[in-house]
C-alpha cells in the first residue's frame, strides 16, 4: 500500500531530520578523530624514514634486502622488485627493513652478517642519521617560515618582573643556565622546567663582557607534579638573513639533540619523575591538540620527535641501534665478532626492560587522559 500524500509529508521531514542528525554525528566524529590520524601518519613517516635509512645504505653497500615494509599486520598490497619485496600493510604503526642474514647466519655472500664490519656499522647507524637529517630539514622549514629569528637576548621585561629585580637586564644575552650552555631559545625553555624554587644561576654577555648572575629569581607554577618558571621577559627577535637562519637552524636542532641526554640525566638524577615521561599515547594526544591549531604547530613537535628518535637510537642501549653499534665496534677493535649467543642475551634483556618501561609509561598516559 502506497502512503498517502499526508503520510509522505510526515515521513520525509522526519527522514530529513534523522539524516541531518546522522551527518552531524559523522562530522563531529571526524573532527575528533582527524587530529589523531595526523599523529599516526606522523609516526608512520618518522619510522619509515628510519627504516629507509637502513634500506638505502644497505643497497649502497650491495647487501641483499629481502623485504621493505610500510606498516604491520595483513598486507594491503605488495610489489616485487628485482630482489626486494615491497609490502604495504594494514596497520600503519611502523615498518621494517628485512636484510638477508640480519638476525641469523647465511651462506649468501651478500648477506648482512657477511658484510665487512664498517659496512654493517654504517647500515645500522643510517636509520638514526636519517631521522636527524629529517629533523634538521623540518627545523629549517620552521625557522624559515617565521617572519623573524628569535635570539637568546632579553628585549624587554614584563611589569614587576622578578628577574629584572634580581640582576637580569635588557640586552643581556643568556649563554648559560645552571652550568649548562645555552644555544637557542629551546635550551632556555628546557632549563625553566622542573625547578625547585624559581632561582637560577645565569651567565650572560653584557656590553661584550661575560657576567655571572648567581641568583636570578622567577615566579613559578606547578602542573602534574612538575614546577615551571613563568617567563617574565620577552626575547629579542631580529629580521631574517641567510646567515642567521642557517645559524638558528643548526643551533635549534643541536638543542633538540641535547634534550635526550639531559632528559635521561635529569630523570636518573631525580629532577623529573615518571609523571614527566610520555610514551606514544601521551605524545599522540599532544600532537592531536597541536594539529587543531595548524600545520606550523605540528612541525616543531615532529622535528623534536624525529631528532629525539635519532639520538635515542644511537645511545649504547641494548636492543637499540646504538647497542648493536657497540658490538660492531668491539668486533672492529678485537678483530673478531662477539659470540652471537652473548649478544642475543644482552639485546633480549634490553628489549624486555624497554618493553616494561613502555608498558608503565603507556598506562600512565592512559590514566592521565581519562582522569
Amino acid at each position: 500500500m502506497r502512503p498517502t500524500k499526508r503520510q509522505e509529508s510526515l515521513f520525509y521531514p522526519a527522514f530529513d531530520f534523522f539524516e541531518v542528525i546522522f551527518i552531524s554525528s559523522l562530522i563531529e566524529i571526524w573532527n575528533n578523530v582527524w587530529p589523531y590520524l595526523i599523529a599516526v601518519l606522523m609516526f608512520l613517516i618518522l619510522i619509515v624514514i628510519h627504516e629507509f635509512g637502513h634500506f638505502i645504505v644497505a643497497k649502497l653497500f650491495k647487501v641483499r634486502v629481502n623485504e621493505f615494509a610500510v606498516g604491520f599486520g595483513p598486507k594491503l598490497f605488495k610489489v616485487q622488485g628485482k630482489e626486494t619485496l615491497y609490502r604495504f600493510n594494514l596497520i600503519p604503526f611502523g615498518g621494517y627493513c628485512a636484510m638477508e642474514g640480519e638476525d641469523e647466519e647465511s651462506e649468501d655472500p651478500r648477506a648482512f652478517c657477511n658484510a665487512k664490519a664498517y659496512k654493517r656499522f654504517f647500515i645500522v647507524a643510517a636509520g638514526a642519521v636519517f631521522n636527524l637529517i629529517l629533523g634538521l630539514i623540518i627545523v629549517a622549514i620552521v625557522v624559515t617560515a617565521n617572519p623573524y629569528v628569535v635570539t637568546t637576548r632579553v628585549a624587554r621585561f614584563d611589569d614587576n618582573a622578578l628577574s629584572a629585580q634580581s640582576g637580569l637586564m635588557v640586552e643581556d644575552e643568556i649563554i648559560e643556565i645552571d652550568g649548562r650552555a645555552v644555544y637557542s631559545y629551546y635550551d632556555i625553555a628546557y632549563a625553566f622546567t622542573a625547578v625547585e624554587d624559581g632561582d637560577l644561576q645565569m651567565k650572560v654577555i653584557r656590553n661584550g663582557e661575560k657576567i655571572n648572575l648567581e641568583k636570578v629569581s622567577f615566579a613559578t607554577e606547578s602542573e602534574d607534579g612538575v614546577t615551571f618558571i613563568n617567563l617574565d621577559f620577552k626575547f629579542l627577535a631580529v629580521k631574517k638573513t641567510f646567515l642567521n637562519v642557517v645559524e638558528s637552524t643548526f643551533k635549534t636542532a643541536f638543542s633538540y639533540c641535547r634534550t635526550v641526554w639531559f632528559s635521561l640525566v635529569d630523570l636518573i638524577g631525580g629532577r623529573f619523575g615518571i609523571s614527566a615521561v610520555s610514551g606514544p599515547v601521551g605524545v599522540t594526544a599532544t600532537i592531536g591538540q597541536a594539529a587543531r591549531l595548524g600545520l606550523m604547530n605540528i612541525l616543531p613537535i615532529m622535528a623534536l620527535i624525529t631528532i629525539n628518535l635519532g639520538v635515542f637510537n644511537l645511545l649504547p642501549v641494548p636492543a637499540l641501534d646504538g647497542g648493536r653499534l657497540i658490538f660492531i665496534l668491539l668486533e672492529m677493535i678485537l678483530r673478531r665478532p662477539v659470540a652471537k649467543k652473548y649478544e642475543g642475551i644482552v639485546h633480549g634483556v634490553g628489549l624486555a626492560l624497554l618493553l616494561m618501561l613502555m608498558v608503565v609509561v603507556t598506562f600512565k598516559d592512559i590514566f592521565s587522559l581519562i582522569k
